[in-house]
């Protein structure tokens, strides 16, 4: 398996650090509104690396963070007079139902960043004793990125014109502005009651701003003094991965506009505390446009999961959530998609002809003869097996895998119409089709066949049917015709007639 790492920009055999578990993690929302589709974009893609690692049987350990604590969730939840926890709690359930609705299985430990803060103060610590870090004149606490060797190199920035001491405190900024950022930040009047009081432990200097704190311990060579603030944001998916998978993980995963200055701060803060690689490979996937136009408020073109909902509220919310899904995936994943309303439609007729196959398949099994299996068929399953599992092991590439897939339903649909399949052979096509679904998650079993027929219903459908073998065109045209007002469709094929619920 191939896997295109960030860090190396290449292609590179996948190699986990252990037979026994891969080690995976996602930095998670900011929750502090809906997530809109070009977070849902990335969290599907993640997805689809999750699944199909777990499909080519690795065994896979998946973590995300949720980003209770910022500035934006701070702003917000004062200005919405919430309590932080009240205001994120909120939030966070939103999310967790709309990556549900898309199919994305959650990672199996979903954490608050809140509730790292023992760990984020210890690693501070850490880097504070080793001179990788340093209290400043605002009270704050700042990596030093002039001591960590090979901070840029990640993001391929050119650090040659970097000023020493000059600081940042924001959490989002671009590279024109790499400067020491702060790790811990100093309690302002517009946190309000957002804050935590912790004990950070200084190297003794004449230069340290140690007067106003409150000192809890104090020797020849340190003082130890309580801080009032919390984290920034980057430290958060550090003290993540050190408690739950430890010093070193094998997938780290995101979009690509993260690759600095959050990732670049995530490497420089962890390997200045563990002195080891951070992370073996890094996957970033490409920007979502609508309309081939960066999405923005100001342009209207601005979509969350519920936006969607309300434009498309004629469609089944299966069928959207499908296609929505279906959406991501059409390009590779370090790609650029552009997403538009007709792009959508179309992957909605998609995603109903799928279901339209599927319903032939368990109609077709009723009757089906009971023989062997054919050579030809078994030929034609082992090719598409194969060409589907090379494309997922070319880097997760479901475009490619989406054809095999497109090209196996046209083979189905194929012989379905001319009656082809045998009992175990229509069996084998369901259980292929359950095969596909492993990662591409877009066939919805259970709907189908939880799809019951009324009895006055299906009473109908056989009086259309007599009145069309008595040549009543018009009769079997009126009946239809109610079927429809009842939002039931007649499907007429070789293997007889039969209605589904529109």
């Amino acid at each position: 398996m191939e896997i295109f790492n960030t860090k190396s920009r290449k292609k590179e055999t996948f190699k986990p650090l252990s037979s026994r578990e891969v080690k995976a993690y996602s930095c998670g929302p900011t929750v502090y509104n809906y997530v809109h589709i070009w977070n849902l974009r990335a969290y599907t893609f993640e997805d689809i690396v999750v699944k199909t690692l777990r499909y080519l049987w690795y065994n896979v350990k998946y973590l995300m963070n949720i980003t209770d604590v910022d500035d934006k969730t701070i702003r917000d939840s004062i200005a919405a007079h919430k309590s932080l926890k009240d205001f994120t709690e909120k939030y966070t359930s939103i999310f967790l139902e709309d990556i549900k609705k898309l199919n994305i299985t959650p990672a199996d430990e979903i954490v608050p960043v809140t509730t790292l803060i023992t760990e984020m103060v210890r690693m501070i610590n850490t880097m504070l004793r080793r001179w990788f870090a340093y209290l400043a004149s605002d009270w704050s606490i700042y990596f030093k990125v002039s001591e960590f060797k090979n901070y840029g190199k990640f993001a391929n920035l050119d650090m040659s014109h970097l000023k020493e001491s000059v600081r940042i405190d924001n959490d989002e900024y671009d590279k024109e502005k790499a400067a020491d950022f702060v790790l811990w930040k100093a309690w302002k009047e517009t946190d309000g009651d957002n804050f935590w009081d912790e004990e950070f432990t200084l190297v003794k200097s004449e230069s340290q701003p140690t007067a106003g704190f409150e000192i809890v311990k104090e020797d020849e060579k340190e003082i130890t003094v309580k801080i009032k603030g919390r984290p920034g944001w980057h430290i958060e998916c550090s003290a993540c991965n050190m408690k739950y998978h430890g010093q070193q993980i094998d997938i780290h995963m995101w979009w690509e506009d993260l690759i600095f200055p959050h990732h670049q701060n995530e490497i420089a803060q962890t390997e200045s505390c563990t002195r080891k690689e951070f992370s073996r490979y890094w996957l970033h996937n490409g920007h979502l446009m609508v309309d081939w136009k960066k999405m923005s408020k100001s342009l209207w073109n601005f979509y969350t999961l519920k936006d969607l909902e309300e434009k498309f509220s004629d469609i089944k919310k299966s069928v959207l959530y499908r296609a929505i899904r279906l959406s991501f995936m059409m390009g590779k994943y370090r790609e650029v998609i552009d997403f538009s309303f007709s792009k959508l439609e179309a992957n909605i007729n998609s995603i109903n002809k799928i279901d339209e196959t599927l319903r032939k398949i368990d109609f077709t099994l009723q009757s089906a003869p009971e023989r062997w299996v054919s050579k030809e068929f078994r030929e034609e399953m082992q090719l598409f097996i194969a060409e589907y599992i090379a494309s997922l092991e070319d880097d997760f590439n479901t475009p490619e895998a989406l054809a095999v897939f497109y090209n196996f339903m046209k083979f189905v649909n194929s012989w379905l119409s001319e009656q082809s399949f045998s009992l175990e052979e229509l069996k084998s096509i369901k259980d292929m089709l359950e095969t596909f679904n492993q990662v591409f998650s877009i066939i919805d079993f259970e709907s189908i066949e939880s799809e019951v027929i009324p009895p006055d219903i299906l009473v109908k459908l056989d009086e259309r049917n007599a009145a069309k073998k008595e040549k009543n065109f018009a009769l079997a045209d009126a009946i239809r015709d109610e079927l429809l007002q009842a939002w039931y469709k007649i499907i007429d094929s070789r293997e007889g007639s039969r209605v589904e619920k529109i």
